[in-house]
């Protein structure tokens, strides 16, 4: 996996080998942030079903103030956990951003948004594994004090199956890529 902009741009990372593992792409991500280009500088980000990191670490990449990744596979947790110090290293070199804080959690997402006390984030990413059908609990969990207001919610799912939102969200931007529907939500009332 590379990251495609921001200061680490150009940054390879190895991915680790684990099934239903698939990062978002190149296309997606760049389209993804080119969305976001106004709101991650500076923001809180909530990278839910983390998997490669590609989602957070490309925010952290792009100037985002605190980037929090959770995982649930162990072996894919390590790895995220490596590729993070390198990038808290390269953030450090001259020119980078010290104070950023980017922080891997091996976690199952879902318990973790139910059992963790709730802080607001300003985007939230979610690209959890699509046969799990898991977008619907998290949109739910998420409304319990994790949306900062005005928040913006990144949706990954199967081009057939578009997930379901809640009241009060609503999609600003969608595209789909081969097999793959991906979408911004607001949600107006965080």
């Amino acid at each position: 996996m590379r990251i495609i902009g921001g200061r680490l741009r150009g940054r390879r990372l190895p991915v680790p080998d684990q099934p239903g593992l698939r990062p978002t792409t190149d296309r997606v991500r760049e389209t993804l942030f080119n969305w976001l280009a106004p709101d991650i500088a500076g923001s809180r980000c909530l990278d839910c079903f983390a998997g490669s990191g590609a989602l957070g670490f490309e925010a952290f990449s792009r100037g985002a103030a605190a980037v929090v990744l959770i995982e649930r596979a162990a072996a894919v947790a390590a790895r995220l956990r490596e590729n993070a110090a390198l990038l808290r290293v390269a953030a450090d070199a001259p020119g980078g951003q010290p104070d950023v804080k980017l922080d891997v959690m091996r976690a199952d997402a879902l318990g973790w948004l139910e059992k963790t006390d709730p802080r607001p984030f300003d985007i939230v990413f979610l690209d959890p594994p699509f046969d799990q059908r898991l977008i619907g609990r998290a949109c739910e969990l998420l409304q319990r004090g994790w949306l900062a207001p005005k928040a913006l919610i990144y949706l990954e799912s199967a081009a057939s199956e578009p997930p379901p939102l809640p009241a009060g969200w609503r999609v600003t931007r969608e595209g789909t890529a081969g097999q793959v529907r991906y979408a911004l939500a607001v949600a107006e009332h965080g």
